[in-house]
């Protein structure tokens, strides 16, 4: 396949926009990525992205100076394209029901511009049977045009290396041609590609993401056991790895739950569809239930710390929704701090990189620079989200600042004897505490 001839577009420009036309545009293909928002389209031109991923932004400016990728909010600029990628963020409401018509409109609106033969990849999170629905949306259209299904696998804070080395692609198809071409196209990237159905790849999508979501909530339920009964979170998963059936790569770390949205939304799709199926599937309902509770149950463990809460002031470490970017949306932390806000306690947060500014509401809790003034008065710290600056931060000298040193690390990063030596009561998760 000829770089220079095969023209990529990518309609959607969030956080998997940005990174695909960068990632594409990094392999020498010329890329023109879409987007309605013309501030947007007018920032990213400039090399500015709408959210921090780390070397995006140098990756963008690199790019677009060597003529291989530009952004446009017409849309008809992607009418001569090879191939299109979706890459839409699929909203979700607050029970995490997905919504894919953003996905839809995409699909409509590019059905109208394409040029024959060309092929869109969705890579937008989807429910199962939606793409071949869009296939058939597409061929009313124009019948040479195809659809092809390849969910991202992205992980924030290290999207363009996960985006380049994936280890393997899954890519669903309806017909043997637009799987060569698609084929063709990807083994740029690696020669690892698992060809299958659509609906087969939409399958793997919701498997892969809900078994993730069990390991968190299975590893949760043991660690709060092991609390209570003087065992060690650490030494448990130490000894389930150990077992070739679950292996050293297993998703078994402690914590606060998973959130963002990107794990209960294929959770939500697979208890929906088990119940269509025979009405006893209750197994994926009930894991996302269970990770809905956890919030309430890390404030819980905070009142075993302080209580009453009412009226005590917090510092809060990391808000985000994961180490490595900037976003507060569907965010498990910023979840736990409204709950201590509406339980009276005083909020002070600092994030190396959030973005407030994603706060719809009120901001009520005091945004403060750095782990310092987190810590001044406080009666007690809470680490949320585990940046690398606050596993690496020198805490000799924080709590003297404090009015009560107590320490609650949800993430189990830091070293507890370290933690004691600087004069801390240093708690963690599914540890003996006392």
């Amino acid at each position: 396949m000829n770089k220079m001839k095969t023209k990529i577009g990518v309609f959607g420009l969030w956080h998997l926009g940005c990174t695909i036309s960068v990632s594409w545009s990094n392999l020498g293909y010329p890329v023109v990525g879409f987007e309605n928002d013309k501030k947007i389209i007018d920032a990213l031109n400039n090399g500015e992205p709408p959210i921090f991923e780390p070397f995006l932004k140098e990756n963008m400016l690199t790019n677009i100076e060597n003529g291989l990728l530009s952004f446009t909010s017409d849309q008809d600029d992607l009418s001569d394209c090879d191939f299109v990628f979706v890459t839409y963020d699929t909203p979700v409401d607050e029970d995490d029901i997905s919504d894919t018509t953003i996905v839809e409109n995409s699909i409509k609106q590019l059905s109208g511009i394409m040029k024959d033969q060309a092929v869109i990849i969705v890579s937008s999170q989807s429910p199962v049977g939606f793409i071949s629905q869009m296939r058939i949306l597409l061929k009313d259209k124009n019948e040479t045009l195809e659809i092809a299904y390849s969910p991202e696998n992205l992980r924030l804070g290290e999207a363009i290396d996960c985006y380049l080395n994936p280890g393997r692609i899954i890519l669903g198809t309806s017909t043997k041609a637009t799987e060569e071409k698609c084929v063709e196209l990807f083994k740029n990237i690696t020669d690892d590609i698992l060809c299958m159905s659509i609906e087969s790849s939409e399958m793997v999508k919701h498997g892969i993401n809900s078994f993730l979501a069990t390991s968190i909530v299975f590893t949760n339920h043991l660690a709060d056991i092991c609390e209570e009964n003087n065992a060690s979170i650490d030494d448990v998963v130490r000894g389930l790895k150990s077992d070739p059936r679950i292996g050293m790569k297993a998703y078994l770390s402690p914590g606060i739950g998973f959130s963002g949205g990107t794990l209960g939304r294929d959770l939500k799709v697979l208890a929906i569809k088990n119940q269509l199926a025979n009405g006893y599937g209750k197994l994926f309902g009930f894991i996302h239930k269970s990770n809905n509770e956890r919030k309430l149950s890390i404030v819980d463990k905070v009142k075993k710390i302080v209580n009453p809460i009412k009226g005590i002031t917090i510092g809060v470490l990391g808000l985000t929704y994961k180490p490595g970017t900037s976003t507060l949306r569907r965010s498990l932390p910023m979840e736990i701090v409204n709950i201590l806000i509406e339980e009276g306690a005083v909020i002070k947060v600092y994030d190396p990189k959030a973005n407030y500014a994603e706060i719809n509401s009120e901001i009520n809790f005091q945004i403060v620079d750095n782990v310092i003034e987190a810590s001044k008065n406080a009666d007690i710290l809470i680490l949320l989200t585990e940046w690398d600056e606050f596993k690496k931060y020198d805490w000799s000298g924080i709590a003297p600042q404090m009015k009560n040193p107590n320490f609650f690390d949800t993430k189990n990063c830091l070293n507890k004897e370290n933690m004691y030596q600087n004069g801390f009561k240093y708690y963690s998760i599914g540890r003996n505490n006392s």
